[in-house]
């Protein structure tokens, strides 16, 4: 999925209880629901963003010298201003995007 195009907030705002619950009649549920989501988001976008970093990374065994990469403050900065994982899976949950079932209904 690519999260660079989410219309997820970037900062903390409140939302309405019955619509976080809604799906599940459950408010604890959801949350949990909600939770491994933003885990989930949180793993793609750091995998993603370590092996950008990689493509900057120069391997020598001298401390000596410390090379300031632009193109590597960018991507950092880039990923820095993502909203943050659990934002963009609210804004997933409320928009009906996360599949999840329940293992004891079934």
């Amino acid at each position: 999925m690519d999260y660079k195009e989410t219309k997820a907030p970037l900062s903390t705002i409140t939302y309405n209880k019955e619509a976080i619950e809604a799906p599940t009649e459950n408010i604890y549920e959801a949350i949990s629901v909600i939770a491994k989501r933003a885990n989930q988001i949180n793993a793609d976008l750091k995998k993603e963003l370590v092996d950008k970093l990689d493509e900057f990374a120069t391997y020598n065994d001298s401390l000596e010298e410390v090379f300031e990469n632009k193109e590597q403050i960018e991507v950092s900065k880039f990923y820095e201003r993502l909203p943050k994982p659990y934002a963009i899976a609210v804004d997933e949950w409320l928009n009906g995007k996360v599949y999840f079932r329940t293992p004891d209904v079934e």
